[in-house]
């Protein structure tokens, strides 16, 4: 901290915009780090004050308020540990977040923009900022499949466990009979890369397409082909944008959200060689199921792979997730 805080005060910082922006957010990292450890030194103090002075008075109202703040403490320590074990090569990166709705129609579409609400909703409680890529609308609601990118510090680290396939049972809306469905969609997480991680792109391997923008409520529409689609041939990992106006300013999201998915393919062939021989080894990839979310006959959702249930959907559907990253990554990191 002391070190950059010497080399924010430089005089030639901003000579180089980009390493002063490097920088002042790792200082701005460090920074909040610290307060909450203060924040939290304060409390326990506080806790132990108000016990003390309870058992001194005879005051049992007085021990019980310093005993909630202790269980309160401990529940956000024991958060904080994890976030102190994120230590992964781009734990610390922003994500990206990609969304496709399942075989279905409408159902499944629906399904589709639900999950991306319950994300969205996350993001916000976390102060994370949320940058949209590109999405495409389902004929009657919800949506095909979206993609936008979760800025902030740790968004790769706490969402990483959150790829595969999402399931949900409920009585359709869209059923006229009032008949129950399963309706399925898959999510996909894989980090915004920075100048440290250097990924090859040769021209020969992609095929690049342009086309119209179009987007819900016809916010990203426009009269020209300015979105793009980039394909990596060799892998057949397919991205596009189209938030921008520009094809240029699309093709070059694009083409660092192919570098990202190609990292991620990386790290993902690094952790199951690594793991082979854990034969407790559970498989979170792409396309495996991770958790079911029913609301009919009954309300719970329970994530697959930890046991962690909940029995309010609609808290959890609200953004309500933390319990779930929570137990995923204490079971990744214990692996």
């Amino acid at each position: 901290m002391n070190e950059l805080n010497i080399q924010a005060e430089g005089a030639d910082l901003w000579s180089d915009p980009k390493e002063a922006q490097k920088v002042m957010r790792e200082r701005d990292i460090l920074k909040t780090a610290f307060d909450r450890i203060q924040g939290l030194e304060i409390e326990l103090e506080d806790a132990v004050g108000f016990i003390d002075l309870g058992d001194a008075e005879k005051d049992p109202e007085t021990i019980k308020e310093g005993e909630g703040g202790l269980s309160n403490l401990a529940t956000r320590c024991k958060r904080l540990r994890l976030e102190s074990l994120l230590s992964g090569e781009a734990d610390g990166n922003d994500c990206f977040l990609e969304i496709h709705a399942g075989a279905g129609g409408t159902e499944a579409q629906d399904w589709a923009l639900m999950i991306q609400r319950m994300y969205v909703r996350w993001a916000e409680r976390n102060n994370y900022k949320i940058e949209w890529m590109a999405e495409v609308s389902g004929e009657e609601a919800g949506i095909k499949s979206s993609t936008f990118k979760v800025i902030g510090h740790q968004a790769y680290g706490w969402l990483k466990t959150e790829s595969g396939v999402h399931r949900l049972v409920r009585i359709s809306p869209f059923d006229s009979n009032s008949r129950r469905h399963t309706s399925f969609s898959s999510v996909s997480i894989y980090p915004v890369i920075d100048d440290n991680i250097h990924i090859d792109l040769e021209e020969k391997d992609l095929r690049i397409d342009t086309y119209r923008a179009s987007g819900a409520g016809g916010q990203h529409v426009n009269t020209t082909d300015s979105a793009v689609r980039i394909t990596h041939i060799p892998t057949n990992v397919v991205v596009q944008c189209q938030n921008q106006r520009s094809q240029h300013k699309n093709k070059a999201e694009a083409l660092s959200m192919l570098r990202a998915r190609l990292f991620e393919v990386e790290l993902k062939r690094r952790e199951e060689s690594a793991q082979a021989a854990n034969a407790n080894k559970g498989d979170i990839g792409w396309g495996h199921q991770i958790r079911s979310y029913v609301l009919h006959p009954y309300q719970m959702v329970k994530d697959l792979r930890t046991s962690v249930e909940k029995g309010n959907p609609t808290a959890v559907l609200d953004g309500e997730i933390d319990d779930f990253l929570e137990a995923a990554l204490a079971a990744k990191l214990a692996g």
